[in-house]
């Protein structure tokens, strides 16, 4: 038996004005997915546990099967994992976005112009972040280069009670007064975002991208703390060989702590212009490798649902469906039995640009045993059919015993 997950980030959405009061979802032309609906099971599912912060991290844990309440220690020492670092039990890390702020004389009373300083591109990030640590890594703080603008700062026994940090991406186009680094252990890492500032604005590289177009990479920006992660292996929880095929850091730390094989695509970027042809291929080598189950993870709707992008989100859509799913689909059934699992982890409403916590619409085709399902997979037909999952983190085995 052979599983596929297709996990579209941030897919889910609501009613749209500029498309026609219609969702992505609703709007996209995705055959290979409606036509799964239509001999499959569809329903809604909860990825973001009540309590929670409805992140990647924990909805994408939750479809893998792991319970944040249980598992979850923050989203940076995942993305650590990925990037190679040794972490420390006392050590606590942080993600460092690369972002674009306004050029206010007070740094608190900056606005959030880019939460990705224009997709930054990890040869120019890792030259800022290499800056950065010269100027401000010591024996106690030291940044690692990561991929675009996601990278990762580790704190020696570092201190993590009381602190309030919030993603920039959920700030984008407001000024950050009320959203800087708050809490009795905040001082030294807003210290640090203030300096990044002065030692950014006027780099050499910033100064070239400003020439050319581009945003500047003016300041890193601290949020996701947490402390070095511990999850069981994914075979030895359901007994199937995974793979994970992810451009970002934390999906691919995830797969490693869970001790899944994680795919390299080379030219996979996490927006609209990923190498959504490497994924396929990558996705159909894993199986062909022997891989029981592969997790294809596509950043691009999230990204766009952030930027406020209608049209790209719908293109997005249709990109996975025509290009990864389609093929890999065709290709799966050349084995007798396989299944197939597609979802967002959460909602990315172009309303909000930012990550909501209502469930989410699925979709599970069996080849053992097709159904009369429904016409198509959209968010209010989930809705429509009463099918629920409750727990997220259930979805998996539900998925891998169905």
């Amino acid at each position: 038996m052979k599983y596929l997950v297709m996990l579209c980030d941030g897919m889910s959405d609501e009613p749209f004005a500029q498309l026609d009061n219609k969702t992505p979802m609703q709007k996209a032309y995705k055959p290979c997915m409606d036509s799964l609906a239509q001999k499959g099971e569809v329903g809604l599912v909860k990825t973001v546990q009540d309590g929670m912060k409805p992140g990647s991290d924990v909805a994408n844990l939750a479809v893998l099967g792991y319970e944040a309440k249980r598992y979850y220690s923050g989203r940076s020492p995942l993305e650590a994992a990925s990037i190679g670092i040794d972490l420390k039990a006392t050590d606590v890390t942080f993600r460092c976005n690369l972002v674009t702020l306004s050029d206010e004389s007070e740094y608190s009373d900056k606005t959030m112009v880019d939460y990705c300083a224009d997709d930054i591109s990890s040869a120019e990030a890792n030259v800022l972040i290499e800056y950065i640590q010269e100027n401000l890594g010591n024996d106690e703080f030291s940044y690692y280069p990561g991929v675009s603008y996601r990278h990762c700062l580790v704190w020696d026994n570092g201190k993590m009670e009381g602190l309030s940090l919030t993603p920039p991406h959920d700030i984008t186009d407001r000024p950050i007064k009320e959203y800087i680094p708050q809490g009795e252990n905040s001082t030294a890492l807003y210290d640090m975002m203030v300096k990044s500032y002065e030692l950014l604005k006027d780099h050499p590289l910033n100064i070239e991208r400003i020439k050319r177009g581009k945003r500047p990479a003016n300041s890193i920006w601290l949020w996701g703390e947490g402390t070095k992660p511990a999850l069981d292996s994914f075979y030895s929880k359901f007994g199937v060989h995974g793979s994970m095929i992810s451009a970002v850091d934390l999906l691919k730390g995830i797969a490693i702590c869970a001790d899944m094989n994680s795919v390299d695509v080379e030219g996979a970027t996490g927006y609209i212009d990923t190498n959504f042809e490497g994924k396929c291929k990558a996705a159909i080598d894993e199986f062909k490798n022997g891989q029981d189950l592969v997790y294809i993870h596509v950043e691009a709707p999230d990204e766009c649902g952030h930027r406020g992008e209608a049209e790209n989100k719908v293109k997005a859509i249709e990109l996975i469906d025509n290009k990864i799913l389609s093929p890999v689909v065709e290709f799966l059934r050349s084995y007798d039995d396989f299944a197939v699992l597609v979802c967002p982890d959460h909602p990315t409403p172009l309303c909000i640009k930012t990550h909501s916590s209502d469930p989410v619409p699925y979709l599970i085709y069996s080849s053992r045993g097709e159904l009369d399902g429904v016409p198509a997979f959209t968010e209010e037909i989930a809705q429509s059919t009463d099918n629920f999952i409750s727990e997220g983190f259930t979805m998996m085995d539900y998925f891998l015993t169905k």
